[in-house]
């Protein structure tokens, strides 16, 4: 029988958004980014109360459909414990819906808060694994709980009747490797996006996308002069750009000037790895065809406290 958590216990979660897919490395390649969201969860009498602040505020729901709440029940429920009541606070940083890992960086929050408060029962490897089933796949999520660059996969059970199994690893970051994302105000639905993807391609495109795969594994460690030639992609990038017309606009805009610019994750931000800044006159351009502009350092890993209320 699940431990009940005493009323009053507290745990603040602070982790880095994402992003994903870094051009070829679909559904794999993943880096946290410099931008936070922070959870608070405390464990009450009785009931659920949800407040949030910053994005989203005005869209996210306030009851058991968050998914930083369902993230914390999968979590206390794998840790085996039961809280009578939740009070949850979020401070929402990162842009809701914009390709920068703010779904993974809630389930995340949810699942950590959930470890914290039960005292830290669940391993790295099985917080990876609560937190990217919400999505599906591992990328985002596992840059936010490793921090760094990452590596993903995804192992289905040939069973096809056990869920699927997501594991992924670090890889180190060249230190003067920055983010730079040009981030459009509407949002992208990753579900819509995806269904414009093919279901199959060519065994050319394959091949061009595991070598640049390959490349962008090592220009992200030690040769960031490649960055440019490690997110060229042609599984997904030039599907989406029909229905991603203004990140299209900008990433070809970026590439042709030499930027590693890259679509991130689903969409629609525009991002653009790089040592040297982008010049301002391009960002000017940017914010004045109505994009944010977001100057952000690779994060490190997601950071939990405990505390009484």
């Amino acid at each position: 029988m699940p431990t009940d958590l005493p009323v009053g216990l507290k745990a603040t979660v602070t982790v880095p958004g994402s992003s994903a897919n870094l051009g070829p490395g679909f559904d794999t390649l993943g880096i946290a980014l410099g931008i936070f969201d922070t959870v608070e969860v405390e464990v009450t009498p009785h009931g659920l109360e949800v407040e949030i602040f910053g994005e989203g505020a005005g869209d996210l729901p306030r009851d058991s459909s968050h998914l930083v709440v369902k993230a914390i029940r999968s979590g206390l429920k794998a840790a085996d414990v039961n809280a009578p009541g939740l009070r949850v606070v979020c401070t929402n940083t990162i842009p809701q819906s914009r390709g920068l890992g703010s779904s993974a960086a809630a389930a995340v929050a949810g699942v950590v808060a959930a470890n914290t408060l039960a005292g830290g029962p669940l391993d790295t490897a099985a917080v990876v694994q609560l937190s990217s089933a919400f999505e599906g796949h591992p990328d985002n999520a596992a840059a936010s709980v490793l921090g760094g660059a990452v590596v993903s996969w995804t192992d289905v059970p040939v069973d096809g009747v056990s869920d699927p199994c997501y594991k992924a690893v670090s890889i180190g970051v060249q230190p003067d490797i920055r983010a730079t994302a040009l981030v459009p105000d509407f949002h992208a639905s990753t579900n819509a996006v995806r269904q414009v993807l093919p279901s199959h391609v060519t065994h050319i495109d394959a091949r061009f996308n595991v070598s640049r795969t390959a490349v962008m594994t090592v220009a992200i460690q030690h040769h960031p002069e490649l960055l440019w030639e490690g997110t060229r992609d042609r599984l997904h990038q030039p599907y989406r750009a029909d229905v991603l017309p203004v990140t299209s606009e900008w990433v070809n805009h970026l590439r042709n000037r030499g930027f590693a610019a890259y679509l991130s994750g689903a969409g629609p931000t525009a991002m653009v790895l790089s040592t040297e800044p982008v010049p301002e006159k391009i960002l000017d351009s940017a914010r004045e065809a109505g994009l944010r502009v977001l100057d952000l350092e690779v994060a490190g890993p997601v950071t939990s406290s405990l505390g009484r209320a």
